[in-house]
């Protein structure tokens, strides 16, 4: 075991708050996550964490030694990143997040291809519609549509994504055709919701003559996963707000038919969150320039 080795353990314990946590993170046996520690600890001569049967807590020494044993990992980083040929051997593994929709259809079909050109990188996707946290979950970059909330990391902007809302042309035929955002509230019409935790009412920012206007809309179905709204929508249960490249092909096929079309749906930024010390790996940068090509290409091809 190495110094360095010792220092980056420590780091994921501080982060994750847990031995077993960090020792899952990088791949190793809680045990071996624990000796990391303890050979750190008898290194400085101090604790760096209060163990208890429940918790595990840094202490003093240990938050101070935080700020420093990031210091080594970001430079120890940038000094690989500038010796290593990164078109053409970049290597380890990369931890990404993505929205559902995103990762189904934009990211996980092109990282077969990703892995071609670079062989020696091993990649794991994570896909959820809710909110994940870059730090404590171990994250290399997560890719989200609108605006994060976390203004410590750095984001790379790769397009703006035109959006619509959709209908089956069967909820049309029994509910009528709205033309507006003022139609879907007074008309009482089933809008149907993406859902995430702490969420207390519905306001879908619509583009009205005279600018965009946000609308509370109700409806009686709601779900974290984006996908479900589409499966409610073609069921002809209610209208969902849907980016142009998720339903592109219901659309073309007539399953789908877009509503309220005097009002459109503002474009959502699509984009990468990453922190800056991820920023510094080749694999991380390599992976974002493959993606963002990529994924701004589809979405312009297929937008309205």
């Amino acid at each position: 075991m190495s110094y360095f080795d010792n220092i980056r353990t420590f780091v994921r314990v501080y982060e994750l708050g847990s031995m077993s946590a960090a020792g899952r993170d990088l791949r190793v046996s809680p045990a071996v996550t624990s000796s990391r520690i303890a050979q750190l600890e008898d290194h400085l001569g101090v604790r760096l964490f209060q163990r208890t049967t429940r918790n595990l807590t840094p202490t003093e020494q240990g938050k101070a030694f935080y700020g420093g044993a990031c210091a080594i990992l970001e430079a120890v980083e940038a000094a690989e990143a500038e010796v290593v040929d990164i078109s053409e051997n970049p290597r380890g593994a990369l931890f990404v997040a993505a929205p559902l929709g995103v990762g189904r259809r934009l990211i996980a079909p092109e990282v077969p291809a990703f892995i071609d050109l670079y062989p020696e990188v091993s990649l794991r996707l994570r896909l959820t519609d809710r909110k994940v946290d870059l730090t404590t979950e171990g994250l290399d970059l997560a890719f989200f549509l609108g605006q994060p909330q976390d203004s410590t990391l750095r984001i790379r902007k790769i397009a703006d994504v035109p959006r619509v809302l959709v209908a089956a042309p069967a909820y049309v035929s029994a509910r009528g055709m709205p033309r507006s955002g003022e139609d879907l509230v007074q008309g009482g019409h089933e809008c149907l919701n993406l859902r995430f935790p702490g969420a207390t009412e519905f306001q879908w920012r619509l583009v009205t003559p005279e600018g965009p206007k946000k609308f509370r809309v109700a409806g009686r179905f709601e779900c974290d996963d984006g996908d479900v709204l589409t499966d409610w929508a073609l069921a002809g249960r209610g209208i969902a707000l849907k980016p142009v490249f998720e339903v592109a092909d219901h659309l073309g096929a007539g399953r789908l038919v877009v509503v309220a079309a005097d009002t459109p749906p503002e474009p959502v930024q699509m984009a990468c969150l990453y922190t800056h010390r991820r920023r510094q790996d080749p694999k991380t940068r390599l992976f974002m320039d493959f993606m963002a090509t990529r994924i701004a290409t589809a979405v312009r091809v297929e937008g309205p």
